[in-house]
């Protein structure tokens, strides 16, 4: 089963600095049929002018991870945490028990973001935050663990859940495969370009719902890069 959620049918709001689109229900955005898949919750889709971002605020018990579309993001949190990430990076944080943090695009350009945030294992755990680049070559036809609450990701930024967020890079003509286990839920966006995900057409920043398929396979129509989220029930 694979439901394709167009990116111009996603909830969402423009705040002028914020362009925001939410692929599940969120802030001012509620449809009791999307209120997460499985224990992925929140996938925003976030466009922030220059010189602005979210001033300090709370979270608890959620991971909340970042990928960088296009710009940087700059972090900062009440346990002294600071760091800059780019395009094609990645940063994770582990609320647990509560962190307070801010996130400013203080670049000359536009910042593009997805934010993704999946329930954990367990509530009330330290909080932390980590960050780390990931070369686009590096996963360049094949899908790569950005972050994962599994042991053997031990290249991929530690996740508090049983999930992974995976990114891959094709060639247009490239084919990439990964195989979804009986049970999971996964949820897949084109970050640039279009694929057709086991004959099922998406465009750039299209979501797809997937359950059931226990392979999925992968065409670039066009250069593309990929994420998603391979989550439990």
């Amino acid at each position: 089963m694979i439901e394709r959620r167009p990116f111009d049918r996603l909830g969402g709001a423009n705040h002028g600095w914020l362009d925001a689109r939410h692929h599940f229900s969120f802030a001012g955005y509620s449809d009791p049929q999307r209120m997460g898949w499985g224990a992925l919750r929140v996938w925003n889709d976030d466009t922030i002018a220059p010189q602005t971002g979210f001033p300090p605020h709370s979270h608890a018990d959620m991971e909340i991870i970042t990928y960088v579309r296009e710009g940087a993001i700059s972090h900062r949190d009440n346990l002294g945490n600071e760091g800059r990430t780019e395009a094609g990076d990645v940063q994770v944080m582990s609320a647990g028990s509560g962190i307070t943090h801010s996130e400013y695009n203080l670049e000359p350009g536009t910042t593009r973001i997805f934010q993704i945030w999946i329930i954990p294992r367990q509530h009330g755990q330290p909080p932390a935050w980590g960050a780390r680049p990931f070369p686009v070559g590096d996963r360049a036809g094949r899908f790569v663990a950005l972050a994962s609450g599994f042991s053997e990701d031990t290249e991929a930024l530690p996740l508090r859940t049983d999930a992974r967020v995976l990114g891959a890079s094709l060639k247009a003509g490239e084919t990439a495969e990964y195989a979804l286990a009986e049970g999971r839920y996964g949820y897949l966006v084109p970050s640039k370009g279009a694929v057709e995900l086991n004959g099922v057409r998406l465009a750039t920043r299209d979501g797809a719902a997937i359950r059931s398929e226990p392979v999925l396979r992968i065409t670039a129509l066009e250069d593309a890069e990929l994420v998603l989220v391979d989550a439990s029930a």
